[in-house]
């Protein structure tokens, strides 16, 4: 009994996993794309300020400390809403936050960091470059106009379909299910744009990013609707885009840093 506790409980984490945004392998990806892209000041002073880590070593920290009591504040900075132009707007401020918010907050501060503490830098750090990976992702960019909440028949040539929640899918599975690479092999396989391509991507404002995205990945509503059953040709359509997105947060990613740092 004991045994079954403990899968179902297993089977259960796995399910709520798409509370979150990419996994471990995304935001990893963004994280070594940036940290390649970094300039050797940007990448000293900010290695300085992580105790010595890189910042994939911290790319999903804001995932794992969100529902502590000193970081609780945070746990709704992780998705951006866009209205019916699909842009985002000062007036769609929740209360409590938004990935928008969070990054930009960031970055003000960390305009004139070297008047903060050390521990201040830090984790201002740690928000952008979460954040910058959270803004990306198609489930995190939250569509006024659209439905976000429903469940798909998720399969592949390994498995029968298993119901899953459409956030859950383009959080972790197709990732999972497509690319069982280390994440230095993706990034070395994504970050390969010339040097004027990188930097038409990193060009403009988060809220400009916000806004490519949002146009972008609104084909995901047409992809994967209620209750179908999404198989190798979704793949096909779904892992082009995520890998665009994982690419192009890498190199806004460290054109920000580079900016702050460099």
């Amino acid at each position: 009994m004991k045994k079954l506790l403990l899968l179902l409980l297993f089977a259960g984490l796995l399910n709520t996993g798409s509370v979150f945004g990419w996994g471990r392998e995304g935001h990893e990806t963004i994280a070594k794309i940036a940290e390649r892209n970094l300039t050797k000041k940007a990448k000293k002073r900010i290695e300085k300020y992580l105790g010595g880590h890189s910042i994939v070593y911290f790319a999903k920290w804001m995932d794992e400390y969100r529902h502590t009591p000193e970081y609780k504040f945070t746990n709704n900075w992780h998705t951006a809403p866009v209205n019916a132009e699909l842009r985002y707007e000062d007036s769609m401020l929740a209360k409590n936050g938004n990935a928008i918010y969070g990054l930009e907050q960031a970055i003000e501060n960390l305009k004139n960091y070297r008047s903060l503490t050390d521990s201040a830098v830090e984790v201002n750090l740690k928000y952008i470059i979460h954040l910058v990976g959270d803004m990306h992702c198609p489930a995190h960019i939250k569509y006024t106009t659209h439905d976000m909440k429903y469940d798909v028949l998720f399969e592949d040539k390994y498995h029968k379909p298993h119901k899953f929640p459409i956030h859950s899918v383009w959080d972790n599975e197709i990732i999972t299910t497509t690319r069982i690479w280390s994440v230095s092999e993706w990034a070395d396989e994504l970050d390969r744009l010339p040097k004027a391509e990188r930097q038409a991507v990193a060009a403009g404002t988060p809220r400009d990013w916000l806004h490519d995205n949002a146009v972008v990945c609104e084909a995901q509503f047409e992809w994967a609707k209620p209750g179908q059953r999404l198989g190798q040709d979704f793949l096909n359509e779904a892992l082009p885009l995520i890998e665009r997105q994982i690419r192009n947060a890498g190199y806004r990613l460290a054109r920000v840093l580079n900016e702050l740092f460099g």
